[in-house]
């Protein structure tokens, strides 16, 4: 079965920093496009950030250049490095597998971890 467990969450400063990680198993992991999202009260799921089995990367305009994802096939995770927090950035952060057979897509999903950003 695939599991997404995420872990690093925690209250910071405005201005801070943060390192989330997912450590990721039941599934071919090297060859799976990887991603961050978030979730504040009363608003939809946020793309952030993405990976590909490759090392490319993609980020949402919201996060670009203060936040960095990567990943470690030898260890089955990825991390996502957040600097410069804001207020704003105060949501459960959320680790995403994708898989595709027979064209379509699968997507699984962690338990999420809260991040707060509050002085």
């Amino acid at each position: 079965q695939v599991q997404l467990v995420e872990s690093g969450g925690g209250l910071v400063q405005p201005g801070g920093s943060l390192r989330l990680s997912c450590a990721a198993s039941g599934f071919t992991f090297s060859i799976a496009p990887m991603g961050w999202y978030r979730q504040a009260p009363g608003k939809e799921r946020e793309f952030l950030a993405a990976i590909s089995s490759g090392g490319y990367t993609n980020y949402a305009d919201s996060v670009k250049g203060r936040f960095t994802i990567s990943r470690d096939n030898a260890k089955n995770t990825v991390s996502l490095q957040m600097n410069s927090l804001k207020p704003e950035d105060t949501a459960v952060y959320y680790c995403n597998a994708v898989t595709t057979r027979w064209a379509l897509r699968y997507e699984y999903w962690g338990q999420g971890t809260q991040v707060t950003v509050s002085s």
